[in-house]
């Protein structure tokens, strides 16, 4: 079908209904406008075929910059897909900005270096702090890896093909590599920029690129604006051969020496202590084995068993629940859970594909010796929050300037803790760790002490600005560590926990609403938290909605305040008991509306840990029932 034919079928398909004004739009550029002329032909075919389904999920919509950068199903076309096209025309507008940024030059932030040692000097390598002065044109260098998802290879050649016509020299990770590997490398060889191909614990459907600064975090504000206004307007890609690229040095595989540094830097942020552990450990058919193992491995632990059945990198996610390799998912590990059994393991540990996020299971019980329990995220960050405290304290480094940063969602239960240890806490933060990693260039690096989020994102030290599954599994293998000899569990420390600070119990709950009649959905339902919330929730009542996007507090009956916080498309309801309230927000990477649930028991209030855990998941149940009978009201 030649795109005169097209374009007439296409006009009929919009008047019968079959595709949205904006899919259509979208399409009829994809057909008549230069910069598409590649793919003109495959549109004009589903055109031919009658796919108005198909295009329309494809093109309602250009796929945003969300929390971590454009991510999406793959289709071969569509402005709303991830795409040679859109992955393309993304490391384009990367491209262009960071280059008109050097040609104004910044001193660029502080980031580390640290020196490549031998094996025996893995338990304290040492860190130095440089300040990169101004950029020329001529030193432009960009970062790139990739994990094991289906295209990733393919998409960071094309990235990589892409800087390098831009006049940036590359440093390819040469394999499947972890996202915060990626972020040490940004931060190692000073680069400008740096790009992840990596869609998370997305399905196997989907990818993504993230984008990040010469820090070596994602990109924030005003950056991420910018580069997406750069992003709309590419008209031309320009590309390189990749492998004339390799063989005349402008891209350089460095992947050897950026391994042993990435470790060197993991394992520093350890502690010494006992190592008498036993480990099963998944990747989940990501990059896990190049970066979590090696730092158990450097740090001391020796008796660690790969999981097979997850073992091997394969982007379609075979042998876990629905395919998706998501160690918040409770279900992902009772396989692993009837392997460790049997196998005599002391504790469980996963990571997803890119090994930037963490999952724990381990026994609850001493005395049931095939009673295992998962921990979520908030019990995780609490755990972990603890450890590191008490293990700096221990050391005689901790100091009332040092703090831990959390963001909006996460468990109160982790300002708590770092209260007791005599801590600052910056807990009001935006939902998504490169906020996180923000905060600690604001707040100065030199005393940051750990950064954590309940979606399993934890970090530790300076080499990195992104969350680091290596460095979480490699504290959780110490703390399981240094509770075994006590014959203790790392529920009984978690529950000590509770009896000093309060019992917190909390749940996420997530309402899928794809396609732009989702959104429109979406869109709906913040308007109505906002304007006409739920008055009461559990027998609580709702006392002040908290309106991060319009940054005013509100109480029902009452006046308006502004709202001191950062600016996101989030709403909180506080309810009438202390402790207890309820986050709204739509995901920055998913179609989907994300809630989150949160209820406290007062330590002074705390008599039978069980009773309150009963008493407390009762109230999660009814708030999650009375927040889905309002969604399907309001939208």
């Amino acid at each position: 079908m030649d795109s005169k034919s097209a374009l007439s079928r296409l006009n009929s398909a919009l008047a019968e209904q079959r595709l949205s004004p904006s899919a259509a739009a979208n399409i009829r550029a994809w057909l008549i406008e230069p910069r598409y002329a590649e793919y003109a032909p495959q549109v004009a075919e589903h055109i031919a075929a009658e796919k108005w389904k198909e295009l329309d999920d494809v093109f309602w919509t250009v796929i945003p910059f969300g929390t971590g950068g454009r991510r999406g199903r793959m289709y071969p076309i569509g402005c709303n897909a991830i795409n040679e096209r859109t992955i393309g025309e993304s490391a384009q507008g990367l491209a262009e900005y960071v280059r008109e940024q050097v040609q104004s030059p910044k001193s660029k932030v502080q980031g580390s270096r640290s020196k490549v040692q031998g094996q025996e000097d893995m338990e304290s390598p040492p860190e130095m702090t440089l300040d990169f002065g101004p950029q020329t044109l001529d030193s432009l260098a960009c970062a790139i890896a990739y994990d094991t998802r289906h295209n990733s290879r393919l998409f960071a050649e094309l990235c990589a093909s892409i800087m390098v016509a831009n006049g940036f020299r590359v440093y390819f990770l040469d394999g499947y590599r972890s996202t915060p590997e990626l972020s040490f490398l940004v931060r190692h060889k000073q680069s400008d920029c740096g790009i992840m191909v990596t869609a998370s614990h997305n399905p196997p459907s989907d990818n993504a690129v993230k984008f990040y600064w010469s820090s070596g975090g994602q990109v924030v504000p005003p950056h991420d604006q910018a580069i997406v206004e750069r992003v709309m307007n590419v008209t031309e890609i320009k590309r390189v051969d990749f492998s004339q690229a390799v063989a005349d040095g402008r891209i350089v595989f460095c992947t050897k020496e950026i391994d042993q540094a990435f470790i060197q830097n993991v394992v520093a942020q350890g502690s010494r202590g006992p190592r008498n552990l036993k480990i099963l450990y998944s990747p989940l058919h990501g990059v896990g084995e190049f970066a979590a193992v090696p730092a158990l491995w450097a740090d001391g632990f020796r008796d660690i068993e790969i999981y097979a059945p997850h073992r091997k990198p394969d982007g379609n996610f075979p042998h876990v629940p629905g395919n998706i390799s998501n160690p918040e998912n409770p279900d992902v590990f009772d396989k692993l859970i009837s392997r460790a059994m049997p196998a005599g393991a002391d504790l469980i540990l996963a990571t997803d594909p890119d090994c930037d996020r963490m999952g724990c299971a381990a026994p609850i019980s001493k005395i049931r010796k095939f009673a295992w329990g998962v921990f979520n995220g908030n019990q995780l960050s609490a755990l972990l929050t603890d450890y590191v405290c008490a293990s700096r304290k221990k050391a005689g480094t901790l100091t009332p300037d040092h703090f831990v940063v959390t963001t909006l969602v996460t468990t109160p239960l982790v300002r708590r803790i770092a209260t007791s240890y005599g801590v600052r806490t910056l807990d009001n933060v935006h939902v998504g760790f490169k906020w996180i990693a923000q905060q600690i260039d604001a707040a100065g690096a030199d005393k940051f002490l750990f950064g954590t989020e309940e979606s399993h994102g934890f970090l530790v030290g300076q080499y990195v600005r992104d969350k680091d599954g290596a460095a979480a599994c490699m504290l959780m293998g110490e703390l399981a560590a240094e509770v075994k000899p006590a014959g203790k569990t790392l529920l009984e420390r978690l529950e000590s926990l509770y009896w000093q600070a309060g019992y917190h119990a909390e749940r996420q709950i997530s309402i899928f609403m794809t396609g732009s009649a989702g959104m429109a959905r979406m869109q709906t339902l913040m308007k109505a938290f906002r304007g006409l919330p739920p008055q009461s929730l559990a027998g609580l009542g709702v006392k002040q909605i908290r309106d991060y996007l319009h940054l005013a507090t509100t109480t029902p009956g009452g006046g308006t305040q502004p709202l001191d916080a950062p600016r996101s498309d989030m709403v909180i309801l506080d309810l009438a008991q202390e402790g207890h309230y309820v986050a709204v927000r739509p995901s920055g990477t998913e179609p989907k509306v994300k809630f989150y649930l949160f209820t406290f028991v007062a330590p002074e209030l705390l008599q039978d840990l069980d009773d309150a855990r009963r008493e407390m998941d009762e109230r999660l149940s009814r708030m999650e029932a009375e927040l889905r009978d309002y969604v399907g009201t309001a939208c």
